[in-house]
C-alpha cells in the first residue's frame, strides 16, 4: 500500500505532532483543586491548633520562670525574651501532633459532609488524599528539621544565658523596700526604708562582715547602685560607720559624706543541659544520653511523616459517625506514642537496647499501623489489586 503521507518529509520541516496520540496523554498538575483545598483547610487547622496547645503549655511552664522572678533570680526586663524562646522550644515538639490532629479534623469533617463521596465518584481515591496531605505535610516536614535541630536547641541556650546572667546579678535587683536582704553568702545584709527612681534608696542600714573577722554596721540617708569597672558597688551618702568585733569595746565610729560597699562577683561558669546542646556536637558524640537527646531531636520530623500516614485511614468516619469520629482513638495512640518514646529513650541512655533499635523502632511501629488501617479500609482485595495495578485510586 502506498503511504497516505511523507514521514521523512514531515520530520525535516518540524510539522510531526504525533496526533493520533495526543489524545491518551494527561496533563499533570502539582496542585489540583481538591489539593489547594485540602492543603488550605490544613494550614488553617494546624495554625490554629498549634497556636492553642502552645499558648496552654507556655503558660505552664512561664508560671515557674515568674517564681523566679518573684524571687529576684530573674529580671524583670528579660520575662519577654525569655517568652519568647520557651515558645520557639516549645512549639517545635507541638508540629506533629497539631498536623496530626489537622489532618483529623479536616478530613473528618469532609466525611461527615459527604465531600468524600463526591471526590470518589470523581474518580479521587486514597493517593490523592494522600498527595493533599503530603502537599502540606513535606515542607512541615523540612521546617520540623530545622526547628528540632537547630532552632530549639538554640532557643534553649539563651534561655540558659539568660537565666544565669540574671542570677549573677540578682543581688542587685533583690534590694526592696522594707526587708532585709542577704548576699555574699551573708557577708552583707541591707536593709532599705524607703526607694525612688533610677536606683535611689533611702534610709539605709547596712551589716558588712569582713574577711578579718571585723563587723561594719553602716547608716546612711541615702544611697544609689551603680555598675562599674571594678564591680557592682552600692554607693551610701551621708551616713555613719561602726567597725569593730562583736563582744569587745574597742569601735571605731565614723562620719561619711560617701561611701562604697562592693558585692561580689559570681564567677559562675554556663553549664548547658542536653537539651540546649548543639546538634552538631551530639552528632559527634558516642555517649548513650547525648545519642539519645539526638535520636528525640530525630523524632520530630520522623513523628510528623508518620502521623501523616496514620491519620488519613484513621479520619474515615460515617456520616452520622459524630463530631469527634476517631479522635479517641488518635489521642490513644499518641499518648501511647509518648510514653513509648520516653521509654525508648531511658533504655537508650541506660545501654538496654542498641541506639539503632532505641530510635527507630517505634516510628516502623506506626507505618504498620498505617498500613493496616488502610487495608481494613478498602480490603484485602483492594491491596492485591493495587499490588497488581488493577486498583483504581
Amino acid at each position: 500500500m502506498p503511504e497516505l503521507y511523507n514521514t521523512k518529509l514531515i520530520k525535516e520541516t518540524g510539522l510531526e505532532t504525533q496526533w493520533p496520540h495526543s489524545y491518551q496523554r494527561k496533563r499533570w498538575r502539582l496542585m489540583t483543586i481538591l489539593d489547594k483545598m485540602i492543603v488550605q483547610d490544613l494550614f488553617a487547622t494546624w495554625l490554629t491548633v498549634l497556636s492553642v496547645v502552645v499558648v496552654i503549655i507556655v503558660s505552664q511552664k512561664f508560671v515557674r520562670i515568674l517564681d523566679k522572678a518573684v524571687d529576684g533570680q530573674i529580671a524583670e526586663d528579660t520575662l519577654l525574651s525569655i517568652l519568647e524562646f520557651k515558645t520557639l522550644a516549645v512549639a517545635t515538639g507541638l508540629v506533629p501532633p497539631a498536623l496530626f490532629m489537622a489532618v483529623l479534623m479536616v478530613l473528618g469533617r469532609m466525611y461527615r459532609d459527604h465531600e468524600m463521596s463526591a471526590v470518589a465518584s470523581a474518580g479521587g481515591g486514597l493517593m490523592a488524599i494522600y498527595k493533599a496531605v503530603f502537599l502540606f505535610s513535606v515542607p512541615l516536614f523540612a521546617l520540623s528539621v530545622f526547628l528540632s535541630l537547630h532552632a530549639a536547641p538554640w532557643a534553649e541556650a539563651k534561655i540558659a544565658q539568660l537565666t544565669q546572667h540574671d542570677a549573677d546579678s540578682a543581688d542587685l535587683r533583690g534590694i526592696g523596700a522594707k526587708k532585709f536582704s542577704q548576699y555574699s553568702q551573708g557577708d552583707l545584709v541591707f536593709y532599705v526604708e524607703k526607694t525612688g527612681s533610677n536606683n535611689k534608696l533611702y534610709k539605709v542600714f547596712v551589716q558588712h562582715r569582713q574577711s578579718n573577722g571585723r563587723l561594719a554596721i553602716l547608716n546612711a540617708d541615702e544611697g544609689r547602685l551603680e555598675e562599674m569597672p571594678e564591680g557592682r558597688y552600692m554607693i551610701l551618702e551621708h551616713g555613719e560607720r561602726v567597725l569593730g568585733h562583736p563582744g569587745e569595746l574597742d569601735f571605731e565610729i565614723e562620719k561619711f559624706t560617701e561611701y562604697a560597699v562592693r558585692f561580689d562577683e559570681h564567677a559562675s561558669v554556663l553549664n548547658l543541659n542536653l537539651q540546649a546542646m548543639p546538634s552538631e556536637a551530639l552528632i559527634k558524640s558516642q555517649v548513650p544520653r547525648d545519642v539519645a537527646e539526638l535520636q528525640r531531636r530525630f523524632s520530630v520530623p520522623l513523628s510528623l511523616i508518620c502521623f501523616a500516614m496514620l491519620a488519613v485511614p484513621l479520619a474515615q468516619v460515617a456520616p452520622r459517625g459524630g463530631a469527634f469520629g476517631n479522635m479517641a482513638i488518635a489521642f490513644l495512640i499518641y499518648f501511647s506514642y509518648g510514653n513509648l518514646a520516653k521509654v525508648s529513650q531511658s533504655w537508650v541512655m541506660k545501654g538496654k537496647v542498641p541506639a539503632w533499635f532505641g530510635g527507630y523502632w517505634l516510628y516502623v511501629a506506626l507505618l504498620l499501623i498505617s498500613a493496616v488501617l488502610v487495608v481494613r479500609l478498602y480490603g484485602w482485595r483492594w491491596f492485591t489489586r493495587k499490588r497488581s495495578g488493577k486498583a483504581v485510586g
